[in-house]
């Protein structure tokens, strides 16, 4: 008897340490998400961290998101691109053209005049990432989310009512593409990531910037800045490439259900709420500039087809550029058109 109970005992002590080896083999996975933008900011607040919890929720809480905003594991905003790619960290979001030369293809989304509706156009952004793009250009790390803020626009301290107001203006712009943009619009462009525009225009280092309205409040620009230029039509003056990247080695070593439920929360779905969640911010950002009696000037079509016909020479410089890469630029601007035309319908 006394056998059987020590036998009895040492079975249930073995079915537990199997219990515990099965809740283990469970793997729980957390995973550090790295960005620029301070944590108020639209994208961080009200897209990231709400995603981070829609995953851990989807998990069951087996995969946890550690969000470190404001470059607070260190580096600078180009980096960020590479850090995902070197491991330093699991995700990184970031502007695909802080890191210019690199992406070209992705490039054509920031042309002069390029994008119409912003959530169509980052659905385009991700078809064509999620098709051709993720063995290509993005060959390095694993795509997550792609998307494109609203209508950019020109901030200044002087206002600019017309094209030639733009001569003699330091213009801050964000990628290569867009810089070029500003340079043939007269302007002188300095190019810089978004943290370091408050700074920048204190020290009088730039006077004017461009940037859309949904991310003025977290550099407090209305307060840097008097002045507000937007443009009549359907086509945004610019856009810039948004991308939510993670470590390939890390995405791989998933267990297979981990991984689905990340697919699953990732892709279309988030570049889709990614592009209207930063849309719909627009509005309540600009009545801020509004209420603060900041001037609004708003520029009518016939003046901003002068703005396109002046910007004209950054797309046929694009695709001369693209075509010296071996890519057909001009296919690729068709065949984005028409795909950003065709997810707006």
């Amino acid at each position: 008897m006394k056998r059987n109970t020590l036998t009895k005992r040492t079975l249930v002590g073995a079915v537990a340490a199997l219990a515990i080896a099965g809740t283990a083999t469970a793997q729980e996975v957390t995973l550090r998400l790295h960005q620029f933008l301070p944590p108020v900011a639209t994208v961080p607040a009200k897209i990231l961290k709400p995603w981070g919890e829609s995953v851990a929720k989807a998990s069951g809480g087996r995969i946890e998101i550690q969000h470190f905003d404001a470059m607070s594991l260190g580096g600078r905003p180009p980096d960020l691109m590479d850090q995902a790619r070197d491991g330093v960290v699991d995700l990184a979001m970031t502007v695909v053209g802080y890191t210019p030369g690199r992406f070209p293809r992705t490039e054509v989304f920031e042309l002069p005049f390029m994008m119409t509706n912003p959530v169509a156009s980052s659905l385009a952004f991700w078809e064509m990432v999620d098709s051709e793009w993720q063995a290509s250009e993005y060959k390095d790390v694993k795509v997550l989310g792609a998307w494109m803020h609203g209508p950019g626009l020109v901030h200044s301290k002087d206002p600019v009512t017309r094209l030639e107001d733009m001569r003699g203006k330091t213009v801050r712009g964000p990628t290569r593409v867009i810089n070029m943009m500003l340079e043939e619009l007269g302007g002188t462009p300095v190019g810089m990531p978004l943290p370091a525009i408050p700074e920048s225009l204190s020290k009088g280092v730039i006077n004017a910037t461009v940037i859309p309205w949904e991310v003025t409040p977290a550099v407090r620009l209305t307060e840097l800045v008097d002045n507000h230029t937007e443009f009549a039509g359907p086509e945004a003056l610019y856009t810039a490439t948004i991308i939510l990247v993670m470590n390939k080695a890390k995405y791989d070593s998933l267990p297979d259900d981990l991984r689905a439920i990340l697919d699953a929360e990732a892709g279309a779905k988030l570049s889709e709420l990614a592009a209207q969640v930063i849309w719909d911010y627009d509005v309540p950002a600009r009545e801020i500039a509004v209420k603060a009696g900041n001037n609004i000037i708003q520029l009518d079509e016939a003046e901003v087809a002068r703005w396109k016909e002046a910007a004209q020479p950054v797309i046929e410089r694009w695709v001369d550029e693209m075509d010296g890469k071996g890519i057909d630029g001009r296919a690729l601007i068709d065949r984005v058109r028409a795909l950003i035309a065709e997810k707006a319908s």
